[in-house]
């Protein structure tokens, strides 16, 4: 009954065979005419539309074509991005400081290799408000992107520092594309946040600028990029790819103002208006240069962490800094300065 159903068995053999050819071609087809095809390397990196992860959008949009392409995947909130590396579902990402301590202190298994462009986060103040300093904000509602955040401990910093009780204001999570609404409806008195985020507001007419983050912390730092340790250790060579594309985007950035734009507005999805505003807003404001993770910089961090009352036991650093690869950026620039100059 078998072979009656199916022939003789060598034409059996040959019709499978020619089945089993279409299935596989049908199947190309549709993977080519219904999706986008998967590049054979790629890792994708999770980023916020802030001037401090301006490096995401311009690394994609430079490693397309690339033997290693880099593809940025935006992010609502912090949270989000942060259960998205918890899971694997990103492999790099561009995110808050302390929240990446957390991810350390909770077992995530991840390296900083990068830190992000500073002197990009704004205190705003709603329009007319008479408040000058943080310190007359007192018992009022100041909004910070999430609850482990630098911006909410540099305004607990900045009151403690001048003898005012660090809980004195009211601090309330909110993402930062949410801010500015929550501020025109009087939710909110304040909020704390890099840019472009307080330039939108600024812009628009509805709030003022208290301060700039450099005022109260120097060298303040909102976003790092963090890696899976798997990766860095099974992908040096993608990790040195991306921090070196990371670095150099900055200084292309700082020299190429208006292409900068042009691109990240490709990504961010936000008013090039506002975009120029924060990144002119004071002039030549951001830091480009200041990329090496230094372990004395997360070590203050985590202390003001547990100053705030923001974990149960001090964060320990030791063992998350992998500045091979931003070292590995320095001396190579160093190198080409002695060249050019011996030449």
């Amino acid at each position: 009954m078998i072979q009656r159903f199916f022939g003789k068995p060598g034409a059996s053999v040959r019709i499978g065979a020619v089945a089993l050819a279409w299935i596989i071609l049908i199947s190309v087809l549709h993977a080519s005419l219904n999706g986008e095809p998967q590049h054979p390397k790629k890792l994708l990196m999770g980023y916020m539309p802030v001037i401090a992860n301006l490096a995401a959008p311009l690394v994609d949009y430079a490693t397309r074509d690339a033997d290693v392409r880099f593809d940025a995947l935006k992010f609502g909130s912090f949270a989000e991005m942060a259960e998205a590396f918890r899971s694997n579902h990103i492999q790099a990402a561009f995110i808050i400081a302390p929240l990446a301590l957390v991810l350390h202190q909770q077992g995530v298994p991840l390296k900083i290799v990068y830190i992000g462009n500073r002197h990009e986060s704004t205190f705003v103040k709603r329009k007319g408000l008479n408040c000058r300093t943080p310190m007359d904000m007192a018992g009022k509602t100041v909004a910070v992107p999430i609850r482990f955040s630098g911006h909410l401990l540099a305004i607990k910093r900045c009151l403690r520092e001048h003898g005012a009780d660090p809980d004195s204001i009211n601090i309330v999570e909110i993402p930062p594309p949410d801010m500015a609404a929550a501020l025109a409806s009087g939710g909110i008195e304040g909020y704390f946040v890099g840019e472009p985020f307080a330039g939108k507001a600024i812009e628009s007419g509805i709030a003022e600028r208290m301060l700039d983050v450099e005022s109260i912390w120097p060298h303040f730092i909102c976003n790092l990029m963090i890696v899976r340790a798997e990766t860095v250790q099974s992908h040096p060579d993608w990790v040195q790819a991306l921090v070196s594309a990371a670095v150099r985007s900055g200084f292309w950035a700082r020299d190429h103002i208006d292409e900068a734009i042009e691109i990240a507005m490709r990504y961010w999805n936000q008013d090039p208006k506002v975009v120029r505003y924060a990144f002119t807003q004071p002039p030549d404001r951001i830091r480009f240069d200041l990329y090496m993770p230094l372990r004395e910089e997360l070590e203050l961090i985590a202390s003001e962490m547990d100053l705030a009352g923001l974990t149960s036991t001090r964060i320990d650093v030791e063992g998350i800094i992998d500045d091979r690869f931003a070292r590995a950026v320095v001396l190579k620039k160093a190198a080409a300065l002695k060249e050019a100059l011996l030449d």
